[in-house]
């Protein structure tokens, strides 16, 4: 959560001339409803079961595609990004930043219900998943230019 997935991605998408598509905005069109919807009524687990389908479905288009902060925690889901001949580009960002980027978003369940540790927590339990996961590994310090712009070049 707030590494710039779907910043970078917009930027990334007209660099190389991709459809751009947020898995987190996808499923909410599919769904007619907000991801915090979802979480209130259904809970965790039944989003990540919406954003598994949604990684199937996006796998083979060819599209940019800004998954959901934990969605490649999954192994299957990073399997199946892959399998479509894609790849899994880990925007490494500092806590702080993504912290900052974050903090009081209602519109992030998991953000707006957390504390700044239990966050810092999140994060430190899934980075060794995002970088088992990823194909490509991209400094996320910079701007989203900078970063579309190292991805673009990292090929």
């Amino acid at each position: 959560m707030g590494c710039g997935k779907t910043t970078v991605g917009k930027l990334l998408s007209g660099n190389v001339g991709r459809v751009f598509v947020d898995m987190d905005s996808y499923i909410e069109d599919y769904e007619h409803r907000t991801i915090a919807d979802i979480f209130a009524s259904e809970g965790e687990a039944h989003f990540r079961a919406l954003e598994r389908e949604a990684v199937s479905r996006l796998a083979p288009s060819g599209f940019v595609v800004a998954t959901g902060g934990g969605a490649m925690v999954d192994p299957v889901n990073a399997q199946a990004a892959k399998a479509g001949g894609g790849e899994v580009v880990f925007i490494d960002t500092p806590f702080e930043l993504c912290y900052q980027r974050i903090k009081g978003d209602k519109r992030r369940p998991l953000a707006a219900n957390s504390s700044e540790e239990e966050l810092r927590a999140r994060f430190d339990a899934r980075r060794g998943s995002y970088l088992e996961a990823a194909d490509r590994v991209i400094d996320g310090s910079g701007t989203p230019e900078e970063i579309s712009a190292l991805i673009v070049g990292s090929k």
